[in-house]
């Protein structure tokens, strides 16, 4: 991954701008994201990136100006991958606590966070995307448009509308979910 003074420096070269509270913001993600998702692929654990990270990647490769940040990192394993999980991160500068805002977060696939959640979470199936350099393994957009669909608080709901007005909510994502998530995604299209 370039650093965030390359970055300034090569577009500054070519004559553009930055926000750059945005896109320094953008680049410590990433570079916490780097930290996960290289030891994870190295040791062959399979994971996700999903929730807020998700998002902006996958909005971030159809509409780079639609982007919104994310305050934190939420990455899908398998729960029996955890122990291996502790040994890699201990070894890789991270701990684990029960609960922390802005520290990145695992959820468990074929789990439920909350009872309130509709469905289960769905398996891992990852799509390889990369973002400034860093290649991460990423929820599909069907699968993750379930999840918020599923979880339906507020910034589900936000993350959504940001993922349909980009036009990844295609009407082959609307036909696999179910009845009553594609009667949450016409609630949110119609209070646009």
């Amino acid at each position: 991954m370039r650093s965030f003074e390359q970055f300034l420096n090569d577009t500054a070269e070519k004559g553009g701008c930055i926000n750059s509270l945005f896109e320094e913001r953008l680049f410590a993600l990433v570079g916490t994201l780097e930290k996960i998702a290289g030891p994870l692929a190295a040791e062959n654990i399979s994971y996700e990136l999903i929730g807020g990270g998700a998002v902006m990647i996958q909005v971030n490769r159809v509409e780079p100006s639609a982007v919104r940040l994310t305050k934190d990192l939420d990455i899908m394993v398998h729960r029996r991958d955890l122990e291996r999980i502790k040994q890699v991160a201990a070894r890789h500068g991270f701990s684990f606590c029960r609960e922390a805002r802005n520290a990145p977060h695992l959820i468990f696939t074929g789990e439920k966070v909350k009872a309130s959640q509709s469905t289960p979470n769905p398996p891992l199936r990852p799509q390889h995307l990369s973002i400034h350099g860093v290649e991460v393994a990423v929820i599909p957009v069907s699968d993750l448009v379930h999840m918020k669909l599923s979880n339906n608080r507020d910034i589900d709901r936000v993350h959504v509308r940001d993922m349909d007005s980009v036009g990844l909510v295609t009407r082959e994502v609307e036909r696999c979910l179910p009845p009553v998530l594609q009667a949450r995604l016409r609630e949110i299209r119609s209070q646009e």
